[in-house]
């Protein structure tokens, strides 16, 4: 289907997208984001929820972060079925406001826990010492409530401005945010851009260059270490992840601001920053399904424990069908003693 839909621009470009693609990669990249990142947070808050021992700063904002990601990937069929019907909402307009505010809420909440984790690590290895009196639970929890206090207060305008719209010419109606004036639009598409992205980043790219620079000073001459060897990579890993998987949908409404404003008057780049904007968004959605395995799976503690989680489960089931199989012999003895018969009872009356 062709048709011009969503067109903020000013510079009087009429430019058509093309659904064809989009109604039918999209949906499928986003059924595999919800299947890996419904398991891996879904372990993730399994294994953090067992034993207290685990209770530490840092798995306090891993919960949170799972949590978050779990949350807004409940609402990801709701999307798969938008797109692969080509942009037709059909779950009325209080699902489009709640898998909005889902959408906003995460956008804000992940990336907010992934700095707080960032910090929390920096001062944990930088100055393990030092930071013991500031670094306890109490902390991470009212730190954490302030997260999802920020996080929804940015999620308000979208809760506010996001319902359903007929889109006559298209046939279809729409969950989209409807700006009162394009002053709401620039400013919050700043807004996103600035704490849902470039603050974030720096401070994630500072505490772990300042990490990773502390451990090669630490380490000194011994570059083999194979434990400081792991860190770096993992360092290396969280920020390529987070910049890769963030930049591109950010870079992309940025110029959308820029072209409605005026500053862009070229029609290729505004029909290039409309055709894109969905893929940039399952990268950032990906971030998602990302998450646990960059977080948990790669530390050995994590794996550690869910394996110790999954022995326990499994010998425990073990235990329970030992026990279910000694009664069920136990019963069909007795009943097979029942219905043998003795010596008296085989004349005849």
């Amino acid at each position: 289907m062709n048709a011009s839909f969503g067109n903020t621009s000013s510079t009087q470009c009429h430019h058509v997208l093309t659904f064809e693609h989009q109604s039918k990669l999209i949906p499928t990249i986003y059924g595999l984001i919800f299947i890996f990142g419904v398991v891996g947070n879904a372990l993730v808050i399994f294994v953090l929820c067992q034993g207290s021992s685990h209770k530490t700063v840092a798995n306090t904002f891993m919960f949170n972060l799972a949590l978050s990601d779990l949350l807004f990937l409940l609402s990801l069929p709701f999307w798969a079925v938008y797109y692969s019907l080509d942009y037709d909402w059909i779950f009325g307009g209080l699902m489009c406001k709640m898998c909005g505010g889902l959408l906003s809420l995460n956008l804000y909440a992940s990336i907010f826990f992934i700095t707080c984790m960032s910090v929390d690590r920096y001062l944990a290895i930088v100055y393990p010492f030092q930071s013991q009196s500031c670094r306890n639970r109490c902390r991470a929890r009212a730190v954490s409530i302030v997260v999802w206090t920020l996080a929804g207060v940015t999620t308000v305008p979208t809760l506010s401005f996001r319902d359903t719209q007929q889109i006559e010419h298209l046939g279809v109606t729409a969950c989209v945010i409807h700006y009162p004036d394009t002053g709401w639009f620039v400013g919050l598409t700043l807004m996103k851009n600035l704490l849902g992205f470039l603050l974030p980043f720096v401070v994630i790219f500072t505490c772990y260059c300042s990490i990773g620079r502390h451990l090669c000073r630490t380490v000194g001459l011994d570059k083999s270490s194979s434990n400081v060897d792991k860190v770096l990579k993992m360092v290396v890993s969280v920020v390529l992840a987070f910049f890769l998987c963030w930049f591109p949908f950010h870079a992309a409404t940025f110029l959308d601001v820029l072209s409605s404003q005026g500053l862009i008057q070229m029609c290729w780049v505004d029909h290039t920053i409309h055709t894109l904007l969905p893929f940039t968004l399952c990268l950032g959605f990906s971030n998602s399904a990302i998450n646990p395995l960059l977080y948990c799976f790669v530390g050995n503690h994590f794996r550690e424990q869910l394996s110790s989680q999954w022995k326990a489960r499994t010998s425990s089931l073990s235990q329970k069908r030992g026990s279910f199989s000694t009664r069920l012999s136990s019963f069909s003895r007795k009943l097979s003693d029942l219905k043998d018969p003795g010596p008296m009872e085989t004349g005849m009356a």
